[in-house]
């Protein structure tokens, strides 16, 4: 058995165990449990209606739907929650133990993985950094909040494996054990609609280090670098020349002087802002790789969808995705990392987030600005009523009125600075939706 196999076993054996979630994870989760676990018993709750028969589950595992799903988990022993499942209760205040898949595979590997959190460019950061391992020839693996649960990567995981995992507010919010390698990108108004203030979300967040240990290190932006830690603090920072690790100019310096020119013309990550993100996986992957396999890798990685992805040129204009967006940062960078930005598509679902620093920016800036949707109209209705200032009821709306208004040579970028709940079933539909509105007006 592998030590992961060993330690679920030894958790899970003998008693009664309620799968909360059964999403991708809630899955994986019953999948290592029915291959290595002898449980007294197992349920499954979810708000959602499941197929028994499609979902491959014997008769000997009870379901759970409907709006009280929750109100059964003091029936359990062990409740492995997933990360898009909101408690009704703290799990202080359960008799049961709340665990997730997350909390199960940190505890096991700690020492092995590079964990990685922020607001805005974790996703980035963590395929990046998995991309130069993974080409310099490194043993590793990636999964968490990018979409691979850390259950699906368990088996096969040796001694010198590197584990990459993105880390979300979510799941981060009831960990109480922290990976060895520790990345806080940075911190915006996010989530708000769950955690009421930006105190509960930060102290979220800070289950990336809070339970760090001697010897272990944590990057952090220089704006919200803790001190009296027992892991040793590396600043980062795009603004600050005293942070340990400084980027100016396209060029990465540490305390020590060492200095890495960014390949600005051979790299496809665009904007300023990836500079900082670069700046990170430098000093974190130069303790596994030299720097000019660090530099070949980041050649030759690829951006992730939906982050100021170029689309296609249409009727003269060049169209980009960026529709990761929720913040007001992303999209005010969104404007300053496209080429001759033209047009800048704004809103989504309004969770209340504090508007004024875009609302300054696009006063300011010679773009058209086209708000659509709930946020989108409370943006419009701050904004001075310029002649380049436009709203519109839904994506589709504004994809056609940017085609009209947009210069020839010019570009549009969909970076909305808003979620897509409720409106779309996530970014990623919501920036596939955008791209064929692109794709039809060929």
């Amino acid at each position: 058995m592998s030590i992961f196999s060993e330690y679920l076993s030894n958790y899970v054996n003998g008693k009664s165990v309620c799968i909360l979630g059964f999403g991708r994870e809630g899955r994986s989760t019953y999948k290592k449990i029915e291959q290595y676990c002898s449980p007294a018993s197992v349920s499954i709750a979810d708000l959602n209606p499941i197929d028994r028969a499609s979902a491959g589950l014997p008769d000997s595992v009870s379901i759970i739907t409907g709006k009280e799903y929750q109100s059964c988990l003091e029936d359990y022993d062990i409740v492995f929650k997933s990360p898009g499942i909101v408690l009704d209760k703290h799990p202080a205040q359960l008799k049961c133990e709340v665990t997730s898949e997350t909390q199960i595979i940190f505890t096991v590997y700690r020492r092995q993985i590079i964990g990685i959190t922020g607001t805005k460019g974790k996703s980035t950061v963590t395929s990046l950094i998995y991309h130069v391992l993974r080409e310099s020839g490194v043993d590793t693996r990636i999964a968490g909040n990018i979409g691979i649960p850390v259950f699906e990567i368990a088996d096969g995981i040796t001694d010198s494996t590197v584990i990459v995992c993105e880390l979300s507010c979510h799941q981060l919010e009831y960990m109480t054990v922290s990976p060895s390698a520790a990345v806080f990108l940075n911190l915006y108004e996010e989530h708000l609609d769950h955690y009421g203030t930006m105190e509960n979300y930060y102290n979220a967040k800070k289950n990336i280090y809070l339970h760090q240990k001697n010897g272990d290190t944590l990057w952090c932006n220089s704006d919200i670098a803790p001190k009296g830690i027992s892991a040793d603090v590396i600043t980062v920072s795009a603004a600050d020349s005293t942070a340990d690790v400084y980027v100016s100019n396209a060029v990465i310096r540490d305390s020590s002087r060492s200095e890495f020119p960014i390949p600005t013309d051979k790299i496809k990550l665009l904007g300023v802002h990836n500079h900082y993100n670069i700046a990170i996986a430098w000093d974190v992957c130069r303790r596994y790789v030299t720097g000019e396999q660090f530099r070949a890798a980041l050649s030759s990685f690829d951006p992730l969808s939906h982050r100021l992805e170029y689309v296609d040129t249409v009727r003269g204009i060049r169209w980009y995705d960026d529709s990761i967006s929720t913040a007001c940062a992303t999209a005010i960078e969104a404007v300053k990392s496209v080429p001759d930005c033209g047009t800048i598509l704004i809103g989504g679902m309004d969770r209340g987030i504090d508007y004024a620093p875009l609302v300054e920016f696009l006063s300011a800036a010679s773009v058209n600005v086209i708000c659509m949707e709930a946020s989108g109209k409370r943006v419009y209705d701050m904004l001075p009523k310029l002649q380049r200032i436009h709203c519109v009821p839904h994506l589709n709306e504004a994809v056609s009125l940017a085609a009209e208004i947009t210069p020839a040579g010019k570009s549009c970028v969909l970076s909305p600075a808003a979620a897509s709940y409720g409106i779309f079933k996530n970014f990623e539909e919501r920036g596939d939706a955008f791209k064929a509105l692109v794709a039809g007006l060929k």
